[in-house]
């Protein structure tokens, strides 16, 4: 199989999207294969979207050629990312209930030359009871990515709604990889083994390659001592999974979105901003580390 750093380019078919500019120096490495990661929780206010966002700027700010796909109907992902998203929209909605082609929704982030997204409008809080109907209804996104081309892709972020239904589903389906968010806050494990039986049931019915490959440790306080429980309860009980960056609570992580921007674009030089960006650096040289092994 030709090695994906010495691969021809994508197809002109990108141009019509905005395709990305070339790679500089100081790019992170390639995967060898394209990682498709839904971000998970249903507990909400964990930072899924906020993880999606800036996790999806940093990669793509250092070579890497990355897809944001909202899922969730309150399209906050959309927001923060300054892509358009009104009802009116062609969005995820119609590239699972009318199987539209996805290269027709996609649009390239404003000042992000390697950065996409498949916008989420408020149609999508029906498509959970309109995919009830519909054929092979867990593999929707699935077969919409396999069938997207127009960009050769590094990176494919799914952002999840906060529930465990058919969207979160064929978020799952559709990806390879499982990265949970958790805040440390009081009951931060509560529900986290729901979602991980979850992720067992899609992996032995409907997706055998699937796996928990991530843990984020969000909102840390380093002012409490409840904080720092937290993340060592988490890294015990899951080890090498949770990445040893911790991203910290910050106002302008906050901000950020209303700005129609990530935190890394807003203010580089906040604690929020340098936080993620080491995230995206681990989770880009672990997968090059998994490749070379």
């Amino acid at each position: 199989m030709v090695s994906r750093e010495t691969a021809p380019s994508a197809p002109a078919a990108a141009a019509s999207i905005g395709y990305s500019a070339p790679r500089q120096e100081g790019d992170w490495p390639r995967p060898s294969k394209q990682r498709v990661i839904t971000i998970a929780n249903q507990k909400g206010g964990v930072g899924k979207t906020t993880t999606a966002v800036n996790l999806a700027a940093g990669l793509s700010m250092h070579g890497l050629r990355v897809l944001v796909v909202d899922l969730d109907p309150q399209g906050n992902a959309s927001t923060a990312l300054s892509v358009e998203h009104r009802g009116d929209i062609p969005s995820v909605y119609q590239v699972l209930v009318e199987d539209l082609p996805l290269k027709e929704i996609i649009s390239p982030v404003p000042d992000m030359p390697n950065l996409y997204c498949a916008p989420a409008t408020i149609g999508l809080a029906g498509a959970e009871i309109e995919l009830v109907s519909l054929v092979a209804r867990e593999a929707r996104l699935k077969r919409a990515l396999e069938a997207f081309d127009a960009i050769e892709l590094d990176y494919i972020l799914i952002d999840c709604p906060p529930s465990l239904g058919l969207l979160t589903v064929n978020a799952m389906v559709a990806a390879e990889e499982v990265l949970i968010p958790i805040q440390c806050e009081y009951y931060a494990l509560e529900g986290v083994s729901q979602l991980l039986q979850n992720v067992e049931l899609v992996r032995v019915h409907l997706n055998q390659v699937l796996r928990v490959s991530t843990i984020l440790l969000t909102m840390y306080d380093g002012r409490t001592r409840l904080a720092s429980q937290v993340a060592d309860e988490v890294r015990s009980h899951f080890g090498e999974t949770v990445l040893s960056t911790v991203i910290p609570r910050s106002v302008r992580v906050s901000e950020a979105p209303s700005y129609g921007q990530s935190v890394l674009t807003y203010d580089a030089g906040s604690s929020g901003a340098m936080a993620y960006m080491d995230a995206a650096r681990e989770i880009a040289f672990r997968g090059a580390a998994v490749a070379g092994s």
